[in-house]
């Protein structure tokens, strides 16, 4: 049987064993800087070449990290926009189209294939990724470009690509540095050093410890972020973990068991979990979103099921969905620590 110690959150020895952990997720800033800085002269020649071209017909965003660059490119991009997450391309892509492929490690067979295939069909192909990787031999080329990367780290490769997308007109601004920033503020805030009392992230992990939690975002990238954050918990602790829309979560929370408040927790089948409705909010103020949120909270006010709110005050939609990202993921390293077997 395990259960919750809150008591090692703030125990060196404890936060010893994850830190690791805690150091990378502490880096994430300084890698969105990083990678930023070694690419700037190689964004700037490809935006330069750029100019020679006419605009594409369509992007094509390829390869199993396509997904990321969907959420932030699909609302805005001022010509037809498609994530393609599997090995190949669409039939129709073709000489007038632009694939850009993630490959944050660079080894990634899917992400070859797709690159292989953009530059066999003609396509204009810009990939992030290591210089000296398999993604990299493959996209050798005449119309080709590679944006170089060196840290394996997805968010901050998504940077030096979503930089390269707005300087060439088809993207929405994206400024590395804010995102580095909002990253660095979450890095303060959620440090193991600072008192569980003012730690948002120490605070999450003993919310979280006794429930299933339904994380909820609205927006396309906050809904992207809680799937994130989902999955970040089933990987710490094995748990039940579940991330979605509203149609799917609000018949999660619906079906709840009322708690009974003369239960005897240390009874036989007195410890059930109940779950825990986690809203990622990033500030929107569509009014669907909104209208959803309320409806989720009705429902557990209805059902007694508790709910938390991860907030942020990042500028940019990138900066939020980083800090909400970075936030959850701190918490979930803090309920690795802190449960432990009786």
């Amino acid at each position: 049987m395990s259960w919750f110690d809150e008591a090692r959150l703030d125990d060196e020895a404890a936060l010893a064993t994850i830190d690791l952990r805690l150091r990378s997720l502490a880096e994430s800033g300084s890698r969105v800087r990083r990678e930023a800085g070694a690419a700037a002269e190689a964004t700037a020649e490809a935006v330069e070449r750029s100019r020679d071209l006419a605009r594409p017909r369509a992007v094509i965003a390829a390869g199993p990290d396509s997904r990321l660059l969907r959420a932030v490119l699909e609302p805005w991009c001022p010509v037809p926009f498609v994530a393609w997450p599997s090995p190949a391309l669409p039939g129709w892509a073709g000489s007038l189209d632009l694939v850009v492929v993630l490959a944050p490690h660079g080894s990634d067979t899917g992400a070859a294939s797709a690159v292989a295939e953009a530059v066999r069909r003609g396509c204009q192909v810009v990939v992030a990724c290591a210089p000296d990787s398999l993604v990299a031999d493959h996209a050798a080329g005449r119309w080709s470009t590679i944006l170089p990367t060196t840290t394996g780290d997805q968010l901050a490769t998504a940077g030096v690509m979503l930089d390269y997308l707005h300087r060439v007109t088809l993207g929405p601004a994206t400024d590395p540095d804010e995102v580095a920033d909002a990253l660095d503020s979450v890095a303060q805030s959620c440090s193991p050093h600072r008192d569980l009392a003012v730690n948002p992230a120490k605070m999450l992990a003993i919310a979280l410890a006794d429930t299933n939690p339904v994380v909820w975002g609205g927006s396309v990238l906050a809904a992207r972020a809680a799937r994130r954050v989902a999955e970040s918990v089933r990987r710490a602790i094995g748990r039940s973990a579940i991330a979605g829309d509203l149609e799917q979560l609000l018949p999660v929370i619906e079906a709840a068991r009322q708690r009974d408040v003369f239960d005897d927790p240390f009874a036989e089948g007195g410890s059930e979990l109940r779950p825990m409705l986690l809203v990622l909010d990033d500030a929107t103020e569509d009014p669907l979103v909104l209208d959803q949120a309320e409806q989720l909270r009705n429902a557990a006010s209805s059902r007694g099921v508790r709910v938390e709110h991860l907030t942020t005050e990042a500028g940019s939609e990138v900066g939020r969905y980083a800090s909400l990202l970075l936030s959850g993921t701190y918490a979930a390293e803090y309920l690795r620590v802190g449960l432990v077997d009786d």
